[in-house]
């Protein structure tokens, strides 16, 4: 996939190199010249560049790229500026950081499709978000190995877990299922509710909108994500 983070400090370095590390192409963008040159030998690509100028974004590969993150966190105004700039420009996917809740509040006014929290989460963790196709979350055990939360595939709606062979065929250990469901709260509000089953039975139906909490070894996670 094709990626392009703007702002090189230490989320957005460590993202951008995570994500080339996986194989991805990723532009890194900042206007620190320092940084564009002492990252460049770690990142597909590097560019020294101002992300809040119209002009210049034009110029990037926008319509081939399938994901851009802001990870500006220093200057609230630049983050949502360039924010701003890069949906006018409707990109595929927008992912902005989120320095507070101000900050949220003003990103999803903006309509950004997905927000960032970096005192709380790693590049690590959103790297993996980011690249794995159905990912919703996950936690790494390890260089190695992790448990991840991913919707579940189109080729196991309707299975139960001994028929889906997951362990046989992946050598994952599903943990357990999260139901998915839209409900109104009492002010008519459309809420979406997760409830999680419980320790998984292999009898445990799948269904479309359910979540499958699996444990395994990085490599299975990712071959059986690819299947889908």
């Amino acid at each position: 996939m094709k990626y392009i983070v703007v702002g090189l400090g230490s989320f957005g370095a460590s993202l951008a190199e995570k994500l080339t590390e996986q194989g991805n192409e990723v532009i890194g963008i900042d206007t620190n010249m320092n940084k564009v040159d002492n990252y460049k030998e770690r990142i597909s690509h590097t560019i020294c560049m101002d992300a809040t100028d119209e002009f210049t974004v034009s110029g990037l590969p926008l319509r081939d790229t399938d994901m851009v993150v802001i990870a500006i966190g220093e200057n609230k105004g630049a983050n949502v500026m360039s924010t701003a700039l890069f949906k006018n420009f409707q990109v595929k996917r927008l992912v902005s950081r989120a320095i507070d809740s101000l900050h949220e509040k003003v990103l999803r006014a903006i309509g950004v499709d997905e927000i960032v929290h970096p005192e709380a989460e790693s590049a690590e963790r959103w790297a993996k978000k980011l690249c794995l196709k159905g990912v919703v979350d996950s936690f790494e055990l390890s260089d190695d190995y992790s448990i991840i939360e991913v919707t579940v595939p189109k080729r196991y709606h309707g299975k139960n877990i001994i028929e889906s062979h997951i362990r046989e065929e992946y050598n994952l250990l599903v943990l357990t299922t999260i139901a998915c469901s839209v409900e109104k709260s009492f002010i008519g509000k459309t809420i979406n509710v997760t409830k999680v089953k419980g320790v998984a039975n292999p009898k445990d139906t799948l269904n479309e909108n359910d979540i499958l909490v699996v444990y395994g070894a990085n490599n299975d996670i990712k071959r059986f994500l690819k299947d889908d």
